[in-house]
Order: C-alpha cells, then sequence, then structure tokens
C-alpha cells in the first residue's frame, strides 16, 4: 500500500487550540483533506488553529487556497509555523503573509516562544 500524499496529525493543546501537523504534499489533491480537518476542529469548538507545515515537502496554488480557506472560514486565528524559506517566499510573494499569521522556522521554536512546547 503506498504512503498518503499527505498525513494529518492532530493535537489539542490547550480548551479551544488546536495544532495540525501536516507531512506530505499540500496539493490539489490534499487540499481537500486539509480543509475538512479544519472544518471538524471547528466544529468540536477549537477556535485557534496552528498548521505546522514543517513536513511538507511541496504546496502548490491549491494549498495555499486551503490555507485561505481554512482562514476564511474560521472564528478565530489561524498561526501557521515551520514554514520553509520556499513556502515562506511563496507566501511573501502572493502577499498571503500578510494574511495569514506565520512563524517562519521550526515549530520548536515557535512552541518555545509561545510556551506550548
Amino acid at each position: 500500500m503506498p504512503a498518503p500524499l499527505l498525513t494529518i496529525e492532530v493535537s489539542r493543546p490547550a480548551p479551544g487550540r488546536a495544532r495540525l501537523r501536516l507531512a506530505g504534499e499540500l496539493d490539489y489533491d490534499t487540499a481537500p483533506e486539509l480543509v475538512e480537518a479544519a472544518d471538524r476542529l471547528r466544529r468540536d469548538g477549537c477556535t485557534e488553529l496552528e498548521i505546522d507545515l514543517g513536513a511538507i515537502t511541496l504546496c502548490d496554488s491549491s494549498g495555499l487556497s486551503a490555507l485561505v480557506v481554512i482562514h476564511r472560514n474560521g472564528t478565530g486565528p489561524i498561526r501557521l509555523t515551520g514554514t520553509s524559506d520556499q513556502l515562506q517566499q511563496l507566501l511573501d510573494r502572493t502577499g498571503l503573509a500578510e494574511v495569514l499569521a506565520t512563524g517562519h522556522g521550526s515549530s520548536a521554536a515557535a512552541d518555545a516562544a509561545s510556551g506550548t512546547g
């Protein structure tokens, strides 16, 4: 059986908060999985979402679109962590870095800074 193109690991570090750690490819085929996972968490009462992109190997326009959809559908903030230099550059060039809160660099550093590690 082939490995999934995208894996999503969900944890809930605090009430109303969820962390989604993504690994693999965030593209046309997998973006709907991420949107559905975020929608489920929102229905379960999570208003703040952290999306760790540290293990993403590919992110295309559909992946970026999924992040925008999650942002627009939300009732609270989303924060992107673990963005690679290439992905951060893509977010900067498209203007999405200004719309989506990004913590450029490793999620471990973001955890340490926020005290959630």
